[in-house]
Formats: C-alpha cells, sequence, structure tokens
C-alpha cells in the first residue's frame, strides 16, 4: 500500500467476527432473527456466518482502513473464508506464525518466527507428548498440529475433566507456552507466536497511525493490549475471566450480534465519531 494509512483494523475471526450456527446465540423469536450470510463452507456444508448487516459494515470498513485478519487458522482453514469487500492485503495466519502478503506467506517473516520459537520455548513434540500423555480417550475427539507450529486438541467439554486445562496451563508456563480453551479446543501455542508480533510489521509496512483491535480468547489479549482502541465480545475466555484493559471496550452482545457490534464500533471510530 503506498503511503502512511490513518487506522489500521485487526480482527480475530471465529467467535469474534465469524460464527458457526452452534455460536450464534441467538436470543430473538426465528421470525425476528437477522438474516445470515455464510461466508465458510467445509465439505461442502455451510460453517461459518455474519449477519448480512455485518457484511455491509465490513465492506464499508475496508474502504476506511487497512482491515487484517488475524487469526489461529492455519493458512488451509483461512483460505476457505471469503468476507465481504475485497481481499485483505495483509493477514495473519497461524497466531502470528504466518504473515499473508495479497495473500501468499512472507518467508523473511515466517524465518524470524522460527528463531524466535528456537530460542524462547520449548519444542513441539515435548508440548505435544504431554498434551497427549495427559488426554484420555473418553474425551479427546481428535489431536492436531497447525502449521509445525503448534497443537491442539479437540474435546467433548461435558467429559472434560475440571482442573485439566489448568493442569496443563502450569506445566507449559514455564516452558514458554500459552494454553486455551476455546469452544471444543484446547490450544498449546508457544509465547512468541503472537497476533501482535505481526501486527506490528504490518503497521512498520503501512506506517498506520491508529489501531483498532478486537477478539474473544487469551490468545487474542497480547493483541488487543497492543491496539490504541480494542474490543471483545461478552462471551469467550476474555468475558468469562472478566479480562479488561483501559482502552478495551466489553460489549455485553454476545454470539454473531457481537461481530456485527464490533464492527459497527470500529466503523464509527474510524469516522471519527
Amino acid at each position: 500500500m503506498p503511503g502512511p494509512c490513518t487506522a489500521l483494523v485487526a480482527c480475530d475471526l471465529d467467535r469474534t467476527l465469524i460464527y458457526s450456527a452452534a455460536a450464534l446465540s441467538l436470543t430473538v423469536p426465528d421470525e425476528r432473527a437477522p438474516r445470515l450470510l455464510c461466508v465458510e463452507v467445509y465439505q461442502a456444508k455451510p460453517l461459518s456466518y455474519l449477519t448480512e448487516a455485518a457484511a455491509a459494515l465490513l465492506a464499508e470498513l475496508a474502504r476506511h482502513a487497512v482491515f487484517v485478519p488475524a487469526t489461529t487458522r492455519t493458512r488451509e482453514q483461512y483460505r476457505r473464508v471469503h468476507l465481504p469487500g475485497p481481499p485483505p492485503a495483509y493477514a495473519i495466519c497461524a497466531n502470528g506464525g504466518h504473515l499473508l502478503v495479497d495473500g501468499e506467506s512472507d518467508p523473511d517473516w515466517h524465518a524470524r518466527v522460527r528463531r524466535a520459537l528456537e530460542a524462547e520455548s520449548a519444542s513441539l513434540e515435548e508440548v505435544r507428548a504431554r498434551m497427549l500423555a495427559g488426554a484420555d480417550p473418553d474425551w479427546l475427539l481428535k489431536e492436531r498440529v497447525a502449521e509445525d507450529l503448534f497443537a491442539y486438541l479437540v474435546v467433548d467439554r461435558d467429559r472434560l475433566p475440571d482442573g485439566w486445562v489448568k493442569e496443563l496451563e502450569e506445566w507449559a508456563e514455564p516452558r514458554g507456552w500459552t494454553v486455551s480453551l476455546q469452544g471444543r479446543k484446547v490450544y498449546a501455542v508457544p509465547r512468541p507466536l503472537t497476533k501482535s508480533a505481526a501486527v506490528a510489521e504490518i503497521v512498520r509496512r503501512t506506517g498506520a497511525r491508529d489501531v483498532l483491535a478486537a477478539g474473544d480468547s487469551l490468545l487474542d489479549a497480547d493483541l488487543l493490549l497492543a491496539a490504541d482502541t480494542a474490543w471483545r465480545p461478552g462471551h469467550g475466555e476474555l468475558a468469562d475471566l472478566g479480562w479488561t484493559a483501559p482502552h478495551v471496550t466489553a460489549l455485553p452482545e454476545r454470539g454473531v450480534a457481537a461481530g456485527e457490534r464490533v464492527l459497527r464500533e470500529m466503523l464509527m471510530h474510524t469516522r471519527g465519531r
């Protein structure tokens, strides 16, 4: 993007901007439910949505700011999502492990991330082995490694023992890893692997003077803290913890309504209202 821009908007995707059917949290009678736009299809089935009003807000926001999807999704998972408006010039995948520029991973950025992980945190192999050693087939549904950067488990939340995630957190923390429970997924992510570091690099390249951000999980906390102005929904890990900061607005809306509210607040801010 030639020349400095005024605002950069970094937004988490799942359960902040886009929502599965199970995460919509629609509370109004069916006849008053908002119209939904499907933005992701997986295995020939619709998977993720936002409201049509949110879609219009996002398209308008992209005309006023540099919009940057900032997700823990892998590149493959991210490319299934087709948001309204022009394709973003920048996107953050794998929690900061990949910085996409016009859809392609920047190799210099990825190499820099790899060096930081090797220097500052325990190996993926060690952490993955610990996660699996403590898992029980009674509640473990799937185990995955994402982009050879971090690991996560898909679990049955109803059967996940109380305290299991906390125990894993206490083991991982001194080894330089962060543990996050998001829906049915338990993530273990190296601490140097952050969305905020990737956003700082995009700010350096674009000259953005105002950074806005939104997110719902513990893995978004660093992103929200690094922004000039930020929002979090009324659901998710951060809401459950009561987490906030002076420049972070805790919205009351939950589910897909929160995604719409986030975009409306961001657009009003970029317009100076």
